[in-house]
């Protein structure tokens, strides 16, 4: 099988060592978008790879590379454990719709400004909230982006992907010169050493860390969510880590593994 291959040296932070991530079409007929992809993040075309975002049939997906390296993380907001979750995963009762604020009559407009892959932003979406997305590392913007497109042709899905906007770039500068409406409820989930031990979590984790790091600047994160968010703040926390420093939450959800601080501002109604 004929396949292209894009290399590049990655830098996104200090704190974060340089990760050789190399593109591939995954069949011969996506040479041609795999290639756009590659102008678009400004990638080369030599040298080995630890990382290749691969595009196929099925849409692109990251895989680290070498013997032990677990399989491909991509986004797909139709089917697999978003879909379940959607389907089954209790609604407004859960822990993230009572953080943000979700309850009878009331879908707060919510900018997650730490988007990952979007689940946590599918969940609200799909519980009826408009929710505006930011993330950071280009690569990872790339799959959330590829994934929203195909959920957006799944007529289940699609007006739950109607829901989400996507931005890409630092969410401290997209926050502290925000057009139009302020959000009413910022939810922050930052880069942290989370000690779930699901085989899903670790693979993420261990392909993500490389290219993103810990979030260092939690703390200013935190500062312009507050300047900007209208009514409250969330942030997601491994159940026993330290507050993010500078403000104090007015109150918590906890949860097993995870718990949610909030800094409420103003009452939602």
């Amino acid at each position: 099988m004929l396949r292209r291959r894009i290399i590049d040296e990655w830098f996104m932070s200090d704190n974060v060592q340089a990760a050789v991530v190399r593109m591939e079409a995954l069949v011969p007929e996506l040479d041609d978008a795999a290639l756009q992809w590659a102008s678009r993040l400004g990638l080369a075309l030599h040298g080995d790879a630890d990382f290749a975002l691969q595009l196929g049939p099925a849409g692109l997906q990251l895989s680290e590379l070498g013997d032990k390296a677990p399989g491909p993380v991509k986004v797909d907001f139709v089917e697999g454990a978003v879909a379940h979750r959607r389907l089954f995963g209790g609604g407004s009762g859960q822990m993230i719709a009572k953080a943000v604020g979700i309850q009878q009559g009331i879908r707060p407009v919510v900018l997650d400004a730490t988007a990952g892959l979007g689940r946590d932003s599918f969940v609200l979406a799909s519980l009826g909230c408009n929710v505006s997305m930011i993330e950071r590392q280009p690569l990872i913007a790339a799959l959330l982006e590829d994934g929203l497109a195909r959920a957006r042709l799944d007529l289940d899905v699609a007006p739950i992907c109607a829901r989400m906007r996507l931005l890409q770039g630092n969410a401290i500068e997209l926050m502290s010169a925000w057009q139009g409406d302020a959000p009413q409820v910022i939810y922050l989930d930052p880069m942290f050493p989370h000690r779930d031990k699901s085989a899903l979590v670790k693979k993420e984790m261990r392909l993500f860390r490389p290219l993103v790091g810990d979030d260092q600047d939690a703390p200013a994160l935190l500062a312009a969510a507050m300047a900007l968010a209208t009514h409250r703040v969330v942030v997601k926390r491994p159940r026993k880590a330290p507050i993010i420093e500078g403000f104090k939450p007015g109150y918590a959800l906890e949860g097993k593994s995870s718990r949610y601080d909030i800094y409420p501002l103003k009452k939602l109604q």
